[in-house]
């Protein structure tokens, strides 16, 4: 059902892959981070809701991505809230 939305909500086909972290939750549910994958599928429905290109979002993701922890541990991710402070600065 989460994937379902996920793809309404971003304009995806029915059958395209949707990234793991975007239909579910953390631990506690407050994880600031998104993957790369995720934030990029999402980029073109920001970029129209704030009205600019979607090459700029996408250029503010990359450089809101964090590497992984110490180098090894973890995935590399999106600060959601640092993103969208920089959509709010730069845009």
């Amino acid at each position: 059902q989460r994937a379902g939305e996920y793809r309404r909500t971003n304009g995806l086909a029915a059958g395209e892959p949707v990234p793991v972290d975007a239909i579910t939750a953390s631990g506690s549910g407050l994880d600031p981070h998104i993957s790369p994958a995720n934030a990029r599928l999402q980029a073109p429905r920001v970029a129209e809701a704030r009205g600019v290109s979607p090459a700029s979002v996408l250029r503010l993701i990359d450089e809101a991505m964090q590497g992984r922890s110490l180098r090894v541990f973890g995935d590399p991710g999106v600060n959601v809230l640092e993103l969208n402070l920089a959509l709010d600065e730069r845009l």
